[in-house]
């Protein structure tokens, strides 16, 4: 699929993952629509690129389907969705006070919430994007629209405290090969990033000194992700049509220890 021309939705778009695909696509002639809670920055990261935002909820299916009503109605009926809204959140299956040293229940508001944006959300926005693409007319090879979801290396490999992000991550995993096969005989293509440890804004509040060993962890090359790299991944999976139910690790090949 040649991305000149077509529309796109990406979600998360405001920034991190989300807002460097957002800036790829359009630069290489795509119409953007950013789906995000954050309307400061969405409007002006769609202000820059050319495109528009959204502001959306993605758990609330009102939210959702008026975010792509809107979209569609500014740039079409989009051919590709890109899935990068996500929380992360950390809590142990039995925690314990620093100071009393009591057993701590978990916290199930937390694990809730992970399924609810990461693994619920992106499925809401893969549901109301199919919907609109099967109607669309065919490309080459009978192609109508390819779906890129964000899960993690945590999905596979999830460290301690990492049981709702894990589950969540695992979920958008497992979900994709049944997506894509609900959907080949539509044309639509579904795959799967799992991204490593990423320079994202909440990794680069962190010191210097903890980027840097979080970097030293990665075994080539020994740095952090770059936003622009899941990027540049994202628009290769889109122009790529044999490329489909696939997963694919951007990680520097790395494999998370327990802690």
């Amino acid at each position: 699929m040649k991305i000149e021309g077509i529309s796109a939705v990406v979600t998360g778009g405001a920034s991190g993952l989300g807002e460097a695909t957002a800036r790829e696509l359009a630069s290489r002639g795509a119409k953007v629509a950013l789906f995000d809670r954050d309307a400061d920055k969405g409007e002006k990261v769609a202000a820059e690129i050319g495109g528009i935002f959204c502001e959306v909820d993605v758990t609330s299916d009102d939210a959702v389907k008026a975010a792509f009503e809107k979209a569609r109605g500014a740039h079409g009926q989009e051919r590709v969705l890109v899935n990068c809204a996500g929380v992360a959140n950390a809590a142990k299956t039995v925690g314990r006070d620093k100071e009393t040293k009591a057993a701590k229940f978990y916290p199930m508001m937390q694990f809730e919430l992970a399924i609810q944006i990461n693994l619920i959300g992106s499925f809401r926005c893969i549901a109301h994007s199919a919907f609109g693409m099967v109607d669309l007319d065919p490309l080459e090879d009978g192609e109508r629209g390819c779906i890129i979801n964000t899960a993690s290396v945590a999905a596979e490999d999830g460290q301690i405290g990492q049981a709702a992000y894990s589950a969540s991550k695992g979920g958008v995993l497992a979900m994709a090969l049944p997506i894509a096969r609900d959907l080949m005989n539509d044309g639509i293509r579904v795959n799967t990033i799992l991204p490593g440890v990423f320079k994202t804004p909440m990794v680069a509040m962190m010191p210097p000194n903890v980027q840097d060993a979080l970097g030293a962890q990665v075994p080539f090359p020994k740095r952090l992700g770059k936003a622009e790299e899941y990027a540049d991944l994202a628009a290769f999976i889109v122009e790529t049509p044999y490329l489909n139910a696939e997963s694919i690790r951007l990680d520097g090949g790395i494999r998370m220890a327990p802690r």
